[in-house]
Formats: C-alpha cells, sequence, structure tokens
C-alpha cells in the first residue's frame, strides 16, 4: 500500500512520459505523497502500466494517450486535466528521446526534426497549455526535465539531443521569470547517467560512468523522482527558474564528457 506522507495531498500531477523509466518513477512517487496523477505518453501499454501499479497501491491515477509534439492532442490533454479534477497544480513535461547517433554532419533532417519535435518543442507546448490553466486558478509548479547535457557542452554524436536540452533550460528560465509573478514556479531537473530504458549499458559505458562520476554508480529513476517531488511541493515554493541537477557529481567532476575521443561520422 502508498504510505502518504503528504508533501502533494490533494493536488492534481500531470507526468508526461510517465509509461517507463524516470516518468514512471515519478508518477509512482507522486502518487506516494498523495497527488492523484495523470500520466501521459504515447506508449499505451506502459501508461496504462504505470497507471496499474499506482491503483493497485491505492493510489489515485489516470492514463491519457499523448504525443507531445502534436498541439491538438496536448491541449486535449490539459483538458481532460482540468475537466476530471477541476485543477492542474503540478506539471512535469518529462517526455523525451535520444534520438539517433551521429555526429552534426551526419545528423538526418528526419532525426533532428523528430528530437527537436518531442523534447524541445513538446515541453513549450504542454507549457502553452499548462500555463494558462494555473494561471486562471491561481499558480502552479512546473518541471520540465532536462539533462547535464543541457549544461555541459559537447555530448558527442547527439547533436539534436543536446540542442534539445539546452533549449529546455532557456525555455525553464524564461518561462519562470514572466510568470513568478501570478504564482506560477518553472524548474528544470537535469539527470545525469541514469539506470533507465533509454540508456544502452555496455561493460565499456558502466565502466567508464564509475570512473567519471565521483558517487561511482549510476543513478535510479527513484532519485531523480524525488528531486521531483521536492521542487513539485510547497517545501519549494520560493524556489523558481533554478536547475536541479541529479548526477552523482558528474557535473563536478573531471571527466571527459564523451566515450569517443574523436568524431566519426
Amino acid at each position: 500500500m502508498i504510505q502518504l506522507t503528504a508533501q502533494l495531498d490533494g493536488k492534481v500531477a500531470l507526468v508526461t512520459g510517465g509509461g517507463s523509466g524516470i516518468g514512471r518513477a515519478t508518477a509512482l512517487a507522486m502518487a506516494r505523497e498523495g497527488a492523484k496523477v495523470v500520466i501521459a505518453d504515447v506508449g499505451i501499454k506502459g501508461g496504462e502500466e504505470t497507471v496499474h501499479l499506482i491503483q493497485e497501491a491505492n493510489g489515485e491515477a489516470i492514463f491519457v494517450p499523448t504525443d507531445v509534439s502534436k498541439a491538438t492532442e496536448v491541449r486535449t490533454l490539459i483538458k481532460k486535466v482540468v475537466a476530471l479534477y477541476g485543477s492542474l497544480d503540478c506539471a512535469i513535461n518529462n517526455a523525451g528521446i535520444d534520438g539517433n547517433t551521429a555526429a552534426t554532419a551526419a545528423c538526418t533532417e528526419e532525426n533532428w526534426d523528430r528530437v527537436i519535435n518531442i523534447n524541445l518543442k513538446g515541453v513549450w507546448l504542454c507549457m502553452k497549455y499548462e500555463i494558462p490553466e494555473m494561471r486562471q486558478q491561481g499558480g502552479g509548479s512546473i518541471i520540465n526535465m532536462a539533462s547535464v547535457a543541457g549544461l555541459r557542452s559537447g555530448l558527442q554524436r547527439f547533436p539534436a539531443y543536446t540542442t534539445s536540452k539546452h533549449g529546455v533550460v532557456g525555455l525553464t528560465k524564461a518561462a519562470a521569470v514572466e510568470y513568478a509573478r501570478v504564482g506560477i514556479r518553472v524548474n528544470a531537473v537535469c539527470p545525469g547517467w541514469i539506470l533507465t530504458p533509454m540508456l544502452a549499458i555496455d561493460d565499456q559505458l558502466e565502466a567508464w560512468v564509475k570512473s567519471v562520476v565521483p558517487a561511482g554508480r549510476f543513478g535510479t529513476p527513484e532519485e531523480v523522482a524525488q528531486a521531483v517531488v521536492w521542487l513539485s511541493s510547497d517545501a519549494a515554493s520560493f524556489v523558481t527558474g533554478h536547475t536541479l541537477v541529479v548526477d552523482g557529481g558528474f557535473m563536478v567532476g573531471a571527466g571527459s564528457y564523451s566515450l569517443n575521443s574523436g568524431i566519426n561520422s
């Protein structure tokens, strides 16, 4: 059974990309803290599984299939949340992909558009429709999922992903300044090397991560989720425009950011 500690008791939370990884862990953590959770994802099976896990533990959740890169679907999603629960208190814009591996000159236009449309445009579209609802109700919390790739330059062979996450950080700061006076807090979370289905782990990567992350290990989705819960709660009521890094010390470590010593097309 979910044991409520009530940090988010009575709040309505939306988690995009909630069908797996950090999104699922965040949805579970939000429910554990008393929130009613709406999971959005393009993957129906994963989204429904997350809802099942929450309901099985006596939490409250629903799933709304959504492609965050499409304005009509995002608008419909936000309308459904408000129609069902009457408010939207916490929005975690987490949906994202890493895209295909290729150096900048070899990145295809198709890959570039797909990654940017989901990772950056998707976050903007979510905020575009979340903000008016929060403004009308007198406030709310928005958390955009970025990455250490959005803070540290040079994640080789992922130009679109790196660009999208830098964009999310910038977009977060702009919105935080614009809406602070109407009670809307906008923050970003930047995970480091986290054990999720998106991360393809082999012996080389594992050894490298252990050598460059001061904590000496990968992080877990649950550790990122706890940062999201805190930023969503009233305990962070004076925090906005902040980029919270959850990386085991990677950003302050001295390791190289790439497994590759050079660029190979």
